[in-house]
């Protein structure tokens, strides 16, 4: 099992940048694939990035992609999604999600394939 904590959210004026950070605890982290999602409010959680185990393959939100970077450090137990450009529209709660999948170099993009969460952390963009 694994237990996922975010951070690094905040208020940032369109434009700006910032860096969220999702640590795990367990000593198996490098075999779980990660990813990020986000829920506006009145509206469904939604895909925005995801990384493999290894760090080689990378998934992106049309709406995301050019803007965000998912990394991971598999010696420090933490992931990574670094937001650039940022829109009101990037405006969310955004979560960390963990599944085990150490025998492909994959990472879901869905919802229901990931088996952990995180607490979510609130990211908010002013106009």
């Amino acid at each position: 099992q694994v237990q996922l904590v975010e951070s690094g959210g905040g208020l940032v004026q369109a434009g700006g940048s910032l860096r969220l950070s999702c640590a795990a605890s367990g000593r198996t982290f490098s075999s779980y694939a990660m990813g990020w999602f986000r829920q506006a409010p009145g509206k469904e959680r939604e895909f925005v990035a995801a990384i493999s185990w290894s760090g080689f393959s990378t998934y992106y939100a049309d709406s995301v992609k050019g803007r965000f970077t998912i990394s991971r450090d598999n010696a420090k137990n933490t992931v990574y999604l670094q937001m650039n450009s940022l829109k009101p529209e990037d405006t969310a709660v955004y979560y960390c999600a963990a599944t085990e999948n150490y025998y492909s170099d994959y990472a879901p993009t869905v919802i229901h394939e990931y088996d952990y969460w995180g607490q979510g952390t609130q990211v908010t963009v002013s106009s």
